[in-house]
């Protein structure tokens, strides 16, 4: 969840992808709107973020999630791993949602000493 949307900015060659919190206002999302292809075949997809000072960041996390068990994507594209890029520097429970939900049998967190990491 990032207002930038670019954490999968460098496995689709660059380009900005349309992120599920931008387009989930069209009544006909599916999944060939959020889901794109990157480098190797592999899937990608933006959650976004709230315009930054205005809404809830977590909230967004949330909402893209069940916007993804919606559209049955898990099952659609049984993937052998799923990683998610969260911030670390948020105190949201929101942020959270990869554990809380089930979405994932194994965490590793893996940190920087950059600041902007």
């Amino acid at each position: 969840c990032d207002p930038k949307a670019d954490s999968t900015m460098l496995l689709i060659g660059g380009r900005r992808i349309p992120t599920v919190l931008e387009l989930i206002r069209s009544d006909d999302i599916n999944l060939e709107d959020i889901v794109h292809t990157g480098f190797n075949g592999i899937r990608c997809v933006e959650a976004g973020g709230p315009t930054p000072g205005i809404g809830c960041a977590g909230r967004g996390i949330i909402t893209a999630f069940e916007k993804l068990e919606e559209l049955r994507a898990y099952e659609v594209y049984q993937a052998g791993y799923v990683i998610y890029d969260v911030l670390g520097d948020v105190v949201c429970g929101g942020f959270a949602m990869p554990l809380r939900g089930e979405y994932s049998d194994i965490v590793f967190i893996v940190t920087s000493g950059e600041m902007m990491a």
